[in-house]
């Protein structure tokens, strides 16, 4: 039977799912493989099903050997592959887009309110014993009617915050490749309230949000990050934040995961989550059964049903 490696524990329904189409081994390690391990991991296995923490790319295809066929990714994203190197050696790469656009459109908003209305910050208060009273001044957050949303990447993902923000009566602006009613990432930064970011890493977007992008923001406007950490250089963030150039941040990626910059950790005008945006039961499942299936169909030799193409 075909061999297929999974390189970090996955829900019970994909696990059945590739117990159908092969002999089924999972890593025992709950923590992320060293390059060392993954590759050893995964000699003689015909399909790998990967986490974004691995990096799947010609070295893990050379360590598998000749009968790998299948890198399935565990994620939308796929700035861990390097899918042009496994395309050159015949292997399909697939990803699990779609399934998790409502719960990470969820969360991008839930971290927008936080940081807006001080939630974390006024959590940290009740549970530290701190003495309070109410009053016409204490804690006072920003509200959303009126402001302006700029939404970087209009993807799925970014659609449904859209969607979100209208509903709490804020006005929509988006920049993206080459999409309907884009403004210039420019003019997003200078008009929006809060910006949001949605898209995909690569060489381009990585830093996208540098210190030039902080200075053109508003002074009093936010920053939400639930896409990928190295799309904002945290250093940068932390220098803005500590002269007062925005208000606040609200991060559940971060540039050198799960490491955060220390100058955000105690800051109370940032709200912190460690990558739980795609984080529900339901989610979290419905990916790993649709990393699943991609790695049952190209086994038995039929197209997988999202590849990502080189």
């Amino acid at each position: 039977m075909p061999k297929i490696a999974v390189t970090r524990w996955i829900p019970d329904d994909a696990v059945k799912v590739l117990a159908e189409a092969g002999d089924v081994v999972v890593s025992p390690a709950d923590r992320p493989l060293t390059p060392e391990e993954l590759h050893e991991f995964v000699a003689g296995a015909d399909a790998v099903v990967g986490m974004l923490h691995d990096r799947l790319d010609g070295a893990l295809a050379d360590a598998a050997g000749p009968g790998l066929k299948v890198v399935a990714n565990v994620a939308v994203g796929y700035d861990n592959v390097d899918v042009p190197a496994l395309a050159e050696r015949g292997i399909v790469v697939t990803n699990t887009p779609g399934v998790l656009t409502d719960a990470t459109a969820d969360l991008a908003f839930g971290l927008l309110l936080a940081v807006t209305r001080r939630i974390g910050e006024g959590e940290r208060l009740l549970r530290s014993r701190t003495p309070w009273s109410f009053h016409l001044g204490f804690l006072l957050g920003s509200g959303l009617q009126g402001k302006t949303l700029g939404i970087v990447g209009f993807g799925q993902i970014g659609r449904a915050v859209a969607k979100r923000a209208e509903a709490f009566g804020m006005t929509i602006v988006h920049s993206g490749r080459s999409k309907p009613g884009s403004v210039s990432f420019e003019e997003l930064l200078a008009r929006s309230d809060v910006v949001s970011l949605h898209c995909p890493l690569t060489p381009e977007t990585r830093h996208l949000i540098d210190a030039a992008a902080l200075r053109a923001m508003k002074p009093g406007a936010y920053l939400v990050n639930t896409t990928r950490g190295p799309v904002v250089d945290e250093a940068a963030l932390a220098d803005a934040l500590e002269a007062g150039e925005i208000a606040g941040a609200a991060l559940d990626v971060f540039e050198k995961e799960p490491e955060v910059e220390p100058r955000l950790l105690g800051r109370d005008d940032v709200v912190l989550s460690p990558h739980l945006g795609s984080a529900t039961v339901e989610t979290r499942t419905a990916m790993a059964v649709l990393a699943a299936r991609n790695v049952a169909a190209v086994l038995a030799g039929r197209p997988p049903l999202t590849e990502v193409k080189p």
